[in-house]
């Protein structure tokens, strides 16, 4: 009896032990994989949410192993996200360009609510990251959902056109970084099929008047290929916008600046 007692109790724990980054962790139809730094202890750790590009997985993001040692420099979580198709379900999006609203908040929030059952999430220490379809997924959860994350740093990507007119949740820290010589997302955006893509200079200019931004640099310290530029309200939200002589690349290294500038006082 306590043989078949202890076989019914292991079996039921599985489904929450048995995922990681090299395994998917299950959410009803979706998942997303996790990653958490050896050493960190039973202390609460924030975490770094990655939205993948066009056609890519959770799996792909976490065999980048120069993200993993970018947590482990951190000491935070990595969790890579899954779309449910080959992309984000976001508004105007080319397979559903009558689409107006994102249809992926459930599905984030679902994830940080299973994280928080598999570690020691620190909830008021999240920052949200992405590439390319990615960089429009970050976007898009900055502009309705900011009040779960302290920071968000889109990188190569933005809203689909029309850009969004406005937000709906509490102005935050922006980092977003692009390479001035992008051709697949060109910061002014390209026709997708029936849509298009949004025109950077537009979000930006659209959330500095949102969140009342003020410049106040020019030239903000980054890696020697970026140069950044800065704005601030008056609560110290930070909106900074960081350019490279370059294609549609991802840097860790441009990344974990972004970081660093939207996390600045978490």
């Amino acid at each position: 009896m306590r043989l078949i007692l202890f076989l019914c109790t292991a079996f039921l724990a599985t489904p929450v032990l048995a995922c990681g980054p090299d395994t998917d962790c299950v959410i009803g139809e979706r998942t997303y994989r996790l990653y958490v730094p050896e050493g960190i202890g039973d202390a609460p750790v924030g975490a770094l949410l990655f939205a993948h590009g066009y056609r890519g997985t959770a799996a792909g993001a976490m065999r980048n192993m120069s993200l993993r040692r970018l947590a482990d420099d951190l000491g935070i979580a990595l969790i890579a996200l899954k779309s449910k198709e080959d992309d984000w379900s976001l508004a105007h999006r080319p397979r559903e360009p009558g689409q107006q609203t994102a249809r992926e908040y459930d599905y984030v929030e679902a994830v940080l609510s299973d994280a928080a059952t598999r570690m020691a999430l620190d909830e008021q220490k999240l920052a949200f990251t992405g590439f390319s379809a990615g960089g429009m997924m970050t976007w898009t959860m900055a502009c309705g959902m900011s009040d779960r994350f302290s920071g968000f740093i889109p990188m190569s990507g933005t809203f689909w056109a029309p850009v969004a007119e406005t937000c709906t949740t509490p102005p935050t820290n922006i980092v977003h970084i692009h390479g001035t010589e992008d051709a697949t997302v060109p910061l002014q955006g390209r026709v997708i099929g029936p849509t298009r893509q949004g025109n950077v200079a537009e979000a930006m200019e659209m959330y500095a008047e949102y969140g009342g931004y003020e410049p106040t640099a020019e030239g903000v310290a980054a890696p020697g290929d970026m140069t950044c530029t800065e704005a601030e309200n008056v609560v110290g939200k930070r909106l900074e916008i960081c350019l490279f002589d370059g294609g549609h690349s991802f840097s860790v290294a441009r990344l974990r600046h972004g970081y660093l500038r939207a996390m600045d006082g978490y």
